[in-house]
């Protein structure tokens, strides 16, 4: 995977397209990522004895690692992180 926890990526693809966060989670054996801000979605609890109401609380889902890219803060673009060998 290119990309590991505590990278800066911009989204380049979906509904959040443009975004940028930190990784908090991978997910290799699905090939996921969870970038913080990202992609938020509503989760709705049911009642509990504390929340006897309920409750809505907003959460990051996962992104396909291929839908992220590392991002550059000196161009402020989306960059490609190529192997050392392939660098001349």
């Amino acid at each position: 995977m290119h990309v590991k926890k505590g990278d800066t990526v911009v989204v380049i693809a979906g509904n959040d397209k443009g975004k940028t966060g930190q990784i908090q989670v991978v997910l290799r054996e699905r090939g996921r990522v969870i970038v913080s801000g990202v992609n938020l979605r509503w989760k709705h609890k049911r009642p509990s004895q504390q929340k006897p109401k309920g409750e809505r609380v907003q959460e990051e889902c996962s992104l396909h690692h291929s839908n992220v890219m590392l991002y550059d803060p000196a161009t402020k673009k989306g960059t490609r992180k190529r192997p050392a060998e392939a660098k001349r």
